[in-house]
Order: C-alpha cells, then sequence, then structure tokens
C-alpha cells in the first residue's frame, strides 16, 4: 500500500530492451518479454490455463509469497491479470525468512539449511511441524538443531507418539486388541472430549488467518490435556481394581486421539494416517466433519501398536 501510495500509477512496460537473455517478443527481435511477466504467467499455467481445469483450482486462491518479492505479487501480478479479464487472488500472503541460530543464512557463512537433510535426518512429517508451528507463519524465524530435537522429542515423540503408544498398547494387552465399548462417562470424561471434539471450530479461525502456528497451537493443548487425562486416570492402576473404568479410560483416550490425528493430517499427513490406521479409524471418517461423531465402533481389531513418532537420536554439531 504505501508503494502505491507514494508512486503515481504508470503503464506497466511487458518487454525489455536492455538484455537480450529472455522471450523475444514476436515481431520485434529488440525486445525481450520483462522477466516477471514471464514467471507470473506460470502460476495460471501450472493450474492447466486456459485448456484445462484450472478454474476449479485458482477460485479463491491465496498465494503464498516471499516478503521481498511484495511488489510485483501484489501490485503487477493483479493489473496484468485484470488486464486479462482474469480474476485476481483471493488473498496474498507474505511469509518471512528464516535465520540458523541467530545468524543470517548465507552461502558465504556456510551455515545454509539444506531442507532434504532434515527431511533425512528428522523425518518429513516432522519437519513440517517444526517449520508451521515454531514461529507465526509470516514472520521471521530462527533454526536451531537444539529447538528442532525439542519439537521432535520433546512434543512429537514424548507428548504425542508416546500417548498413543501407551493407549493402544494398553489396548492389546488387556483388551485383546478391541477397541473397548464406552462407559458411564465422568467430567473428566466429557471435559477433554468436548474440547477433542471441538477443535476444528478452535482451529478455523486461526486456518481462515493463516495462523497456522496458532492453529497448531489449539491441538497440542488437547494433546497435552489428553495427557494429564491418561496420567490421572492412570488405567494401568485400574485394570485390577476397576477394569471397566480402565475399559473407559482407554475408550476416551483413543477418542481424543483420533481427533488430534484427524487434525494433524494437513500439517503431518504421513504421521497422521499412521495414528489412524493404529486406531482403527476407516478411510472414508477421517475428515474434520467426523470430529463430532461417535468414533471407531467398540470391538474392531486394531494392528500391532508401532512408534508414529520414535526420538531422534543426533550427536552434538561438531562433536
Amino acid at each position: 500500500l504505501s508503494f502505491l501510495e507514494m508512486e503515481d500509477l504508470r503503464d506497466l512496460s511487458i518487454s525489455r530492451t536492455t538484455f537480450s537473455w529472455g522471450l523475444q517478443v514476436p515481431g520485434d527481435d529488440a525486445h525481450v518479454i520483462y522477466v516477471w511477466v514471464d514467471a507470473l504467467t506460470n502460476y495460471l499455467t501450472a493450474a492447466g490455463f486456459p485448456d484445462g481445469d484450472w478454474q476449479n483450482w485458482w477460485r479463491g486462491a491465496t498465494h503464498v509469497v516471499g516478503k521481498d518479492i511484495l511488489r510485483f505479487h501484489a501490485v503487477y501480478w493483479p493489473a496484468m491479470l485484470m488486464a486479462a479479464g482474469l480474476p485476481p487472488p483471493k488473498k496474498i500472503f507474505a511469509h518471512g525468512w528464516w535465520t540458523k541460530d541467530g545468524q543470517k543464512i548465507s552461502k558465504s557463512l556456510g551455515n545454509v539449511v539444506v531442507p532434504q537433510d532434515l527431511i533425512d535426518t528428522y523425518g518429513i512429517d516432522a519437519t513440517r511441524y517444526f517449520l508451521l508451528s515454531e514461529v507465526p507463519f509470516g514472520g521471521d524465524g530462527d533454526f536451531s538443531r537444539t529447538a528442532m530435537l525439542a519439537s521432535c522429542n520433546g512434543f512429537l515423540a514424548n507428548a504425542v507418539g508416546n500417548l498413543c503408544q501407551r493407549c493402544c498398547s494398553m489396548v492389546a494387552k488387556n483388551l485383546k486388541g478391541s477397541t473397548p465399548a464406552r462407559g458411564a462417562a465422568t467430567p473428566e470424561d466429557e471435559e477433554l472430549l468436548t474440547k477433542a471434539r471441538g477443535l476444528a471450530d478452535a482451529m478455523r479461525p486461526h486456518v481462515d488467518a493463516l495462523a497456522l502456528h496458532k492453529a497448531l497451537a489449539e491441538v497440542e493443548a488437547v494433546v497435552r490435556d489428553a495427557n494429564r487425562y491418561f496420567d490421572a486416570a492412570a488405567p494401568w492402576k485400574l485394570k485390577k481394581t476397576d477394569p471397566e473404568r480402565m475399559a473407559e479410560v482407554l475408550a476416551v483416550a483413543q477418542e481424543a486421539l483420533r481427533c488430534i490425528a484427524i487434525c494433524y493430517q494437513p500439517f503431518m499427513p504421513r504421521a497422521a494416517a499412521k495414528m489412524l490406521d493404529q486406531l482403527g479409524v476407516p478411510d472414508d471418517a477421517r475428515s474434520l466433519s467426523e470430529l463430532s461423531g461417535d468414533g471407531v465402533a467398540a470391538g474392531v481389531v486394531l494392528p500391532k501398536p508401532s512408534p508414529v513418532f520414535p526420538r531422534i537420536e543426533e550427536e552434538e554439531e561438531g562433536a
């Protein structure tokens, strides 16, 4: 907006004569197409324009771009589209930059973070989770392996994966591997289930604002509530004193995990799918609309539990 307020709007030339590289303008060898005109049109052609089913992809689209090229996407690109009689993006969102250990990432400093190396070390879903949850989406963020390990081990492995493993292992050992039937619910049961089944409504305004870290924070809060519930109920003690209550606690924990896994699908699709498989959730019952449902029916035989988020053991840098 400051650019538009400071500058008089003028016609934008779509060709250049000061260099020769680029696509030549038909009928004039002295002119080449301005590189941004050539580049920006790839948004359309990648979606299938003009002959494919591009309108279904284009309608209501949000363009996510680097903040250093915002002018080209927010001023030049809409002007080009409007001149061609095409609808501009519904929303343009500029993301920030990452630093590493407090320093700007650059080849000269030798501190470049290679995404494939992160995926190879931590796994693609853990990497996605860290990048989306660590800083406000759109702001600048700092990467450190210490923070990455804290995310992988401190939360994903210890809080999410461990709860799923403990719950499913107890079902396997004490309930013949079948999902338990729900019994009489306590206020603690209902409190956790209400929070878990309300996650879609809690996350929606954050996702609409592209505040993805806040959406993930809503799920994290339920994860921590579920861990506190499980530890307080102590089903490993109830199996001797009150087996029926043990089954109810496991059923409530599994239902909370089902809701958590469904909400994690856009952020960690592979890990969420593995959780849902272990919880016995059918493929056709994994949408957000299923959160308010009754969950997995009693008596469903579950697969053998396996870790969803194994702990990452990594040597210190320079060791």
